[in-house]
């Protein structure tokens, strides 16, 4: 199949899943799949090969987001139930006042950002996002976008990140004036992402009933848990001893911190310090199993476990029954998102995306337009930014490499090729099903939203980049 018949296609892949799912309210999950085998069939995939395809699209993803959302929401669960999330929201309303809390919040997660992966920092940040929204009695989504926002602009353009270590490894860029740029564009994209997400948010947006009930469950847990709460006697003698904990002897703010912290800091020491040791030697070996992201969610649950649960005197038994229950709504992300992933492996090998970007770079453009385009194009049709990145610098090494930049012209041509991974971000992308199904939004919701804001902050890191190309050319650096 030529360019454009896969481009047509690919189109309507699209727009019959947007259909099934908006129109029709066919459940995502059986959509995705549904789609996925026949756009495999459309564009000439073996038949031998569909199911293989299928299985590892699915695997793939979920090897990486199985384990990292059921460990975060066990943590999560460990923080709610045990009133954390209500001492850590009643500490930033008392610093920061009510007004300030979002862009405080923020503000911590552009830090949170660099060391950790998106998927990673956004899930272990869900129980205070809720705690936020249930201290300023809104939606998760009034919270939770603009941290989502500026999170996946850190992801794609800062290094440890692996898109653009990756891509800065094929045309030999140097990290050191990549991170230094990349930090200071995102800094107003920090403020961007906070300013545009409360445009987007000026109307109410109905939760998916899953996540309303989970965010129910979470605000009567976090009321219950505040500083002088009490009940009827009747109540209080029917509730259970998660809960009397909780409401007797809440978790403080400090503790909170320290299990947000601790896998960021885990996973910090691994990739930094792995840059500080022999590549193969036992430091190095240690180093990355400490900083593996579920190692580091494993080991911060387990101590959680204990800090916010039986040194609190509640029984194993009794938080076990919390935690268990905490991940039904879970699964439904697990599941979705796999399929997600599922649904970006057909079209990555169908070959859709390479034949576009092959096309684009082409046309003789200049390159760093160039880039930031194939990179849409590639973040669009498979969903992946990484993957995005990694073949964009891969299909344009030897226009970058071959071009007589700087050094600091190429660390630029870099993050124009990461901020065009950025936008976009739709059903292709697991990263959409995670944002959208822990915020509650539909699908329509979530291309309202989150595609706009992703897409926004896309286009204008690309703006920032190229005046500070511009001003780097202009001075001879």
């Amino acid at each position: 199949m030529g360019t454009t018949g896969l481009l047509i296609t690919a189109i309507v892949a699209v727009a019959v899943l947007l259909v099934a799912i908006i129109r029709l309210k066919l459940p995502a999950f059986l959509a995705l799949l549904g789609v996925s085998v026949l756009t495999a069939l459309v564009v000439g995939i073996p038949l031998g090969d569909v199911v293989t395809t299928i299985v590892e699209g699915m695997g793939g993803t979920l090897g990486n987001v199985a384990l990292l959302v059921g460990l975060g929401t066990m943590l999560g669960k460990l923080i709610e139930v045990s009133g954390g999330a209500r001492s850590l929201a009643d500490t930033f309303t008392s610093t920061f006042g009510e007004a300030k809390i979002i862009a405080a919040l923020t503000a911590v997660a552009f830090l949170l950002a660099i060391p950790v992966f998106f998927d990673v920092g956004f899930i272990v940040l869900i129980p205070i996002i809720y705690g936020f929204a249930v201290a300023l009695g809104a939606d998760p989504v009034k919270v939770g976008l603009p941290v989502g926002g500026i999170m996946l602009a850190i992801h794609v353009t800062v290094p440890p990140h692996p898109g653009v270590v990756g891509g800065a490894a094929i045309v030999d860029a140097d990290l050191g004036w990549i991170t230094i740029f990349g930090l200071v564009i995102c800094i107003p994209l920090a403020f961007l992402s906070y300013y545009v997400a409360g445009v987007l948010n000026k109307r109410d947006i109905a939760m998916l009933p899953e996540t309303a009930r989970t965010f129910a469950s979470f605000r009567e847990s976090m009321l219950a848990s505040g500083t002088g709460a009490t009940g009827t006697p009747a109540a209080e003698e029917n509730e259970s001893a998660v809960a009397k904990a909780a409401r007797e002897n809440p978790a403080g703010s400090g503790s909170v911190m320290f299990f947000i912290l601790l896998p960021i800091v885990m996973i910090m020491a691994g990739t930094i310090g792995g840059l500080m040791v022999t590549e193969g030697s036992t430091a190095d070996t240690v180093l990355g199993f400490v900083g593996a992201p579920a190692v580091a969610l494993l080991v911060t649950t387990f101590i959680a476990y204990y800090v916010l649960g039986t040194r609190r005197g509640v029984s194993s038994a009794d938080l076990g029954s919390a935690l268990d229950a905490g991940l039904a709504p879970a699964a439904i992300i697990i599941l979705v998102t796999g399929a997600g992933g599922v649904f970006g492996k057909v079209l990555t090998v169908s070959g859709i995306g390479t034949a576009l970007a092959d096309s684009l770079s082409a046309t003789g453009m200049p390159l760093l337009l160039a880039l930031f385009l194939v990179a849409v194009v590639l973040r669009v049709s498979q969903g992946s930014a990484t993957v995005a990145i990694v073949t964009t610098l891969g299909l344009l090494t030897t226009a970058v490499v071959g071009g007589d930049y700087t050094t600091v012209q190429v660390a630029l041509l870099v993050l124009a090729t990461g901020f065009g991974a950025l936008g976009f971000s739709h059903v292709t992308d697991s990263g959409f099903w995670v944002v959208t199904r822990f915020l509650g939004l539909s699908v329509a919701d979530g291309l309202r939203t989150w595609t706009v804001l992703t897409s926004v902050l896309g286009i204008a890191g690309f703006l920032l980049t190229a005046v500070c190309f511009g001003i780097v050319s202009a001075v001879g650096l």
